[in-house]
């Protein structure tokens, strides 16, 4: 008995020496074990603490070519481009001061006016003439300006007759400015001027757009296991810290997140929108932005503000002759009138209010959108409007995508994709962060095939040469999918007024969202690509602006795509 408890003992001392030995040899296991325990117990803490937190943010010195020159280097031609780009944009300013101004010498649109100009031949307007009103500025004491770069917007409308179109405004930049405006229909119209921004707080917003790419900032969720991380990420980072560098291999668009301290930087998980930078501007500069004061303000009428129009004249060719041209010719895209748009453009104009004419007129498509929220938008008014169109669950977060419906009866396809960074989206996985350049690269194309495309909200914080790199590798890649497949309808949807208040002024005012519009119709003019014009369709709307247009504007956005879609061959073209 006593040879079988000695055998015992040695056979469990042994297994404790063996568990000893594995213990030492897998602490640093076990330490990891308690490290990834508590790390999800502070994740969980974190994430509580996120909500009423600011995430720890970095310095940023301000380097304006730091953050507008990255990427793929230009050509001679590119920055040739891109200079002529910059200039046509210029925007007038107030002249240079040693201090800021005085709320009271700024624009100020309660003691401003506009008055009605007659033509030559007097106060006799017909359709098909110009009307044109002349708008004085003056500053909070009542006194006339003397320079201009107020940001101001005009249209004309009719409430009776639903009809509305937008206005051109000349800043003759001594204080006066010229609100143009073509004469489309019989009846009344009405002339209505707003000042956006005065002159003073146009120079501020500039002042941010290239100091302080960073106002709007990012952030990476990194985990391995339960041990997980959050860090800031930015198109330019100041280099305080190690960077993961995420610049894309085939366009060169650059991307960066501060590294982890813990994980690598392929542990990245998603892309989110962090937050808005704080504290911008002075107390001073922050009168400029005060809404009911000079965030878009009426300007009222020394006189009648209203006018009747005429039907167009009789013997309109003889009569042209004597008399003087005018200084201006208007271009508009088009009107509303009974709620409906018309567009100038050449195309004939179809309304698609039953939801069998959008199925038969999207029959054997795939739709291709790409962009913001304001495409995606159109993806789910189109999920809405046709029963037959069903979304098929891709298990993609709600507002982000990516999206995809079905009619297998019509065999349609239509999907949506965001583009890619900077997204202001909640929360972006990073497998699903695509540049339209690339998705654009990958398509067969063919003419059934339509490609949407709205890229321009998510860009008014950065300097408007990252805005042009990323719609030249766009407009390459369409250039090339036109060429392999030149059936394919490409479709630009461009930017909208939306509403302003202190705060969103310094992230996504109209001034930027026009500079970028105009950088935008430039670039692709002369390419086998068509425009929905948002920006007249909202501006000429009576509705008030919103980022995501009312439910009326949005259709007859639709209507348009549709018609560019489907032209209706049985009417001639307008020329």
């Amino acid at each position: 008995m006593c040879r079988n408890v000695s055998k015992y003992a040695l056979f469990f001392l042994f297994l404790a020496l063996s568990g000893f030995i594995f213990l030492l040899r897998n602490i640093h296991t076990v330490e990891n074990w308690n490290c990834h325990t508590i790390s999800a117990l502070y994740q969980l803490q974190s994430r509580i603490q996120s909500s009423f937190l600011p995430v720890n943010l970095p310095t940023f010195h301000h380097n304006r070519s730091f953050c507008a020159h990255l990427g793929q280097k230009l050509t001679p031609e590119d920055e040739l481009e891109e200079r002529y780009l910059l200039d046509s944009i210029t925007w007038p300013g107030p002249p240079p001061r040693s201090s800021p101004p005085a709320l009271r010498q700024t624009s100020d649109p309660v003691h401003s006016l506009f008055a009605v100009l007659p033509t030559q031949r007097g106060r006799e307007w017909h359709v098909g003439d110009q009307l044109e009103a002349l708008v004085q500025m003056h500053d909070f004491q009542g006194r006339p300006k003397r320079y201009g770069g107020d940001f101001i917007l005009a249209r004309l409308h009719s409430p009776e007759l639903g009809a509305g179109v937008a206005g051109k405004v000349l800043d003759h930049k001594n204080g006066f400015y010229s609100a143009m405006f073509p004469l489309l229909w019989v009846g009344s119209a009405q002339i209505e001027i707003t000042l956006v921004h005065p002159s003073e707080a146009v120079a501020v917003l500039r002042r941010l757009r290239e100091e302080r790419p960073d106002r709007v900032f990012f952030k990476s969720l990194f985990r391995l296991g339960f041990l997980s991380e959050t860090t800031v990420c930015n198109m330019c980072l100041p280099l305080e810290q190690p960077l993961c560098n995420y610049t894309d291999l085939y366009t060169g668009e650059p991307w960066y997140c501060y590294k982890p301290k813990m994980l690598s930087c392929d542990s990245r998980i998603n892309h989110a929108k962090a937050g808005y930078q704080k504290h911008l501007i002075t107390n001073k500069e922050a009168l400029l932005f005060q809404s009911g004061v000079n965030i878009k303000v009426p300007i009222h009428a020394s006189g009648s503000d209203g006018i009747d129009v005429l039907p167009p004249r009789k013997e309109v060719e003889v009569e042209s002759s004597s008399v003087k041209p005018e200084p201006i010719k208007l271009a508009p895209s088009g009107y509303y009138y009974e709620d409906s748009w018309r567009p100038l453009s050449g195309i004939t104009m179809r309304q698609f209010n039953e939801s069998s004419a959008v199925t038969q007129c999207l029959k054997n498509k795939v739709i291709n959108m790409y962009g913001d929220s304001t495409v995606r938008q159109w993806f789910e008014y189109l999920i809405t409007l046709v029963p037959g169109l069903r979304e098929f669950n891709l298990n993609s977060p709600m507002n982000v995508g990516p999206f995809m419906a079905v009619d297998s009866t019509h065999n349609i396809l239509l999907k949506y994709r965001c583009h890619g960074p900077p997204i202001r989206f909640s929360t972006v996985m990073a497998s699903e962060l695509r540049y339209v350049s690339n998705e654009l690269d990958g398509l067969s194309g063919g003419p059934d095939t339509v490609v949407v495309l709205s890229i321009w909200a998510h860009f008014s914080t950065f300097p408007v040469e990252v805005y042009i790199r990323r719609l030249r590798h766009i407009r390459r890649s369409l250039v090339r999918l036109l060429d392999r497949a030149p059936g394919t309808m490409v479709v630009i949807r461009s930017g909208n007024l939306q509403a302003l208040d202190p705060e969103v002024s310094l992230y996504n005012s109209d001034w930027y969202s026009l500079q970028l519009d105009e950088v935008l119709r430039s670039m692709f003019k002369g390419l086998n690509v068509l425009l929905v014009d948002a920006w007249e369709m909202s501006l000429a709307h009576h509705l008030p602006h919103a980022l995501h247009p009312p439910p009326v504007i949005v259709k007859n956005m639709i209507d348009t795509l549709l018609s560019y879609v489907c032209p209706d061959k049985t009417k001639r073209q307008l020329t």
